[in-house]
């Protein structure tokens, strides 16, 4: 065979510069047999005798032999150590070139050439993406749909190239919407749909393309592919279930694709992914949970919403899975509950409809995104509702929950969530039992923390409990305040000038409140504080100047 191949390689260089069809004809269909005989040993043949740098030349698109030479590049190509190589001897030029071609055989065997060369290589990919390729793969998708080897050698391609952001934009200026979606509509077979699944996945990340698709028809798809499997036991229809009501939640997430498809919370495919809520499939209630919080990110939406029932669904569901439950089910459902209850309209409606006594059902839980999601939508519900905050502020259970998850080092999200919950009670009911709670629940100290934290929003909420805990129960307070170093933070946060001016004013309201306590007034006393204070009556803002002559006067009047 080595003799016969070496033979046909030294017949090629000459056939191919006297340019004779038949001689070469002949080689190159000993080079095929070769190749499937054993590939890596005749690659790094035909490599050792310099025949890539020939092949150019045998390229051309009238010449009868192209697809077979197309064809050898495409099964050298299968070895890793041979695509630079081919790259060197530039075939990727003249094979791009070839896709404009009407035989569908020298398409075929183009396409895999080329995706051999590029196979797992970003960079080369990036280069056929500039040399114009994607809109060229499309139009063949759309002349060739009838022929299932063009058909999946055009996927295959863009499954590739779809995971380049550089490709996105181009996807998005050709109608791959409207091809994907008919050639989905004529699939029967399991694998053919998965195919074009796994090219729509990463095309449909891109806001653009997502429009695209729901204006394509996509969705309607999607809800047929649901419907055919949500019972189905075959491991086929649970994937294909996975992966159309993934697809469904992905294209929600663009605002424009979301909005077209809620319809005014009249839409068809609003109401059919409503549906899925009750269902007895967990796929389908997590993907149900996942589109209305997607649904719910205006306003708008989700007042339309809370009135047309749907915390009753949600908070039906999350019972289901209280005991044992499934985890990214209770995730969803409680960013779902989370986002219905930004507007303020909402607030009082999802109260009396019990939703912080089903999330409080959670409380339990030892799953952080399960956790940072409870304390979310406990902080948006009380945001603004005194009673709420009142109601959840004296139970005992919550706030000791809370100073827990107050020290959770490991997850950032949900030790930052806790202390802005523990500040919402204290902040939303102004009340003094809440402030008991709190100081008896050993809440206090990770207060005094929160105002030394880095986001100013953080500090600002810490600061504003602090104030209350001060004027309705500073003797309860005192000995944490002591403990904790409040004294020392506020001297800290006004002496920096990069202090907002409302952590300065608030920070002066504390002290002015703190002189009432004996140990405290010492401390304030110790660090000189009237110093700071004085400078800060030229401070630029009216309200921080103004408050800095109060306290400096308070100061004056104790010492």
């Amino acid at each position: 065979m080595a003799d016969n191949l070496s033979e046909a390689l030294k017949k090629l260089k000459l056939a191919s510069a006297d340019s004779a069809t038949d001689s070469v004809d002949s080689c190159l269909d000993c080079l095929l047999k070769a190749l499937a005989h054993n590939n890596a040993e005749a690659s790094e043949k035909i490599q050792e005798m310099g025949i890539l740098p020939l092949l150019p030349n045998l390229l051309a698109p009238q010449s009868s032999c192209t697809p077979k030479v197309a064809n050898i590049i495409a099964e050298v190509a299968k070895n890793e150590f041979m695509r630079s190589p081919c790259v060197e001897a530039g075939l990727v030029p003249p094979l791009v070139q070839l896709l404009h071609s009407k035989d569908q055989e020298v398409l075929l065997q183009t396409g895999r050439a080329l995706g051999n060369i590029c196979y797992d290589s970003h960079s080369l990919q990036a280069q056929l993406i500039n040399m114009g390729v994607i809109p060229t793969l499309v139009k063949l998708l759309g002349f060739h749909s009838h022929n299932t080897a063009l058909t999946e050698m055009c996927l295959i391609a863009f499954g590739n190239l779809a995971e380049l952001e550089s490709s996105k934009e181009q996807f998005a200026s050709t109608n791959i919407a409207e091809e994907l979606v008919r050639l989905f509509q004529k699939q029967t077979e399991h694998e053919k749909k998965e195919m074009i699944f796994e090219v729509l996945a990463p095309l449909a990340e891109n806001d653009v393309i997502k429009l695209q698709l729901v204006e394509a028809g996509l969705v309607e798809c999607l809800l047929d592919v649901v419907a055919h499997t949500v019972d189905g036991e075959r491991e086929e229809d649970v994937a294909q279930l996975k992966t159309a009501s993934d697809l469904m939640v992905l294209l929600l997430l663009g605002d424009e694709s979301m909005q077209k498809l809620f319809e005014g919370g009249k839409g068809s495919v609003f109401q059919r992914v409503l549906s899925w809520v009750p269902s007895h499939n967990h796929q389908l209630q997590l993907a149900g949970a996942l589109a209305i919080a997607n649904f719910a990110r205006n306003d708008g939406n989700c007042i339309h919403m809370v009135e047309s029932g749907i915390v009753q669904k949600l908070l039906e569901l999350l019972d289901r899975h209280v005991e044992e439950g499934n985890v990214t089910v209770q995730h969803a459902a409680l960013s779902a509950l989370r986002n219905l209850a930004i507007p303020v309209v909402n607030k009082a409606k999802m109260l009396s409809a019990g939703v912080s006594d089903t999330v409080l059902k959670f409380l339990p839980s030892e799953m952080p995104p399960v956790q940072f999601k409870l304390l979310g939508t406990l902080r948006m519900l009380i945001d603004t509702q005194a009673d709420a905050a009142d109601q959840l502020g004296t139970n005992a259970k919550l706030v000791e929950r809370l100073v827990e998850w107050c020290e959770a080092k490991d997850h950032a999200g949900v030790m930052g969530e806790s202390n802005r919950l523990l500040s919402a009670l204290i902040r939303h009911s102004k009340s003094k039992d809440v402030v008991k709670t709190v100081i008896q629940g050993a809440g206090v100290k990770h207060l005094v923390t929160m105002a030394t934290s880095e986001h100013m929003i953080m500090q600002n909420e810490a600061l504003v409990a602090l104030g209350l805990i001060a004027s309705l129960d500073l003797a309860g307070g005192e000995k944490d305040f002591v403990g904790a170093g409040l004294v020392q933070v506020l001297h800290k946060l006004l002496s920096d000038e990069r202090s907002a001016p409302e952590i300065k004013y608030n920070s002066m309201i504390i002290i002015c409140a703190v002189l009432g306590s004996e140990p405290l007034q010492k401390e304030v006393q110790d660090l000189a504080f009237i110093d700071v204070v004085s400078k800060l009556r030229s401070h630029e803002n009216k309200t921080v100047s103004h408050q800095a002559s109060l306290t400096e006067q308070r100061l004056t009047a104790q010492s």
